[in-house]
């Protein structure tokens, strides 16, 4: 299997317009792509304050709180509380969106996929997890906790490391913690 190691000490924090937080880009399609060009991006957000998200037209999303109490997000008038860790919530990236967090500081991991290019699935497991891209597509494994391990490597993945692969030969992955799994499929 050919996949890559993505180390979370590489990755640049970029801070918030509006001041209440920075994201680290974990990988996006095509790789360097700009906000509004990309096929599918995945990040890691650190929310510091209350507020406005960003609108994305025709981008949905999938966010999933990593650290902290979580948050009460108003998404188009509606309320959606977000306080269970590990728990992936999708919400479309075109509509009003409005952060309060509910006890402090979170982490957030954001996936984002443009409608009609790319669709994602996200699971949060743990154990032995078996990678395979669908055609086409992509999958990206993001260790949530540390001690994961590609099978028939030697390669370690501390916390908020993460492997991507394009490949769809089985490998597989084992987790001694919890690890995001991102399968990203066009269409």
């Amino acid at each position: 299997m050919t996949a890559r190691v993505l180390r979370a000490a590489g990755r640049t924090a970029t801070p918030w317009k509006n001041g209440g937080g920075v994201t680290r880009e974990i990988a996006a399609y095509p790789e360097g792509a700009p906000m509004d060009a990309f096929d599918w991006r995945v990040s890691l957000a650190e929310v510091t304050e209350d507020g406005p998200f960003s609108a994305f037209p025709g981008v949905d999303r999938i966010l999933t709180v990593v650290e902290g109490a979580g948050m009460d997000l108003m998404v188009d008038g509606e309320h959606h509380i977000v306080d269970e860790p590990y728990w992936p919530h999708d919400f479309p990236g075109d509509l009003e969106t409005d952060g309060t967090l509910l006890g402090g500081p979170v982490v957030n991991l954001n996936v984002m996929c443009r409608r009609g290019r790319t669709s994602a699935a996200v699971a949060v497991v743990r154990g032995t997890v078996r990678l395979s891209a669908p055609p086409g597509g992509a999958v990206l494994a993001v260790a949530l906790e540390d001690g994961a391990v590609l099978d028939g490597t030697e390669t370690g993945l501390d916390r908020y490391d993460a492997l991507l692969t394009r490949d769809a030969a089985a490998g597989v992955l084992r987790t001694h913690g919890w690890a995001l799994l991102v399968t990203l499929s066009e269409g």
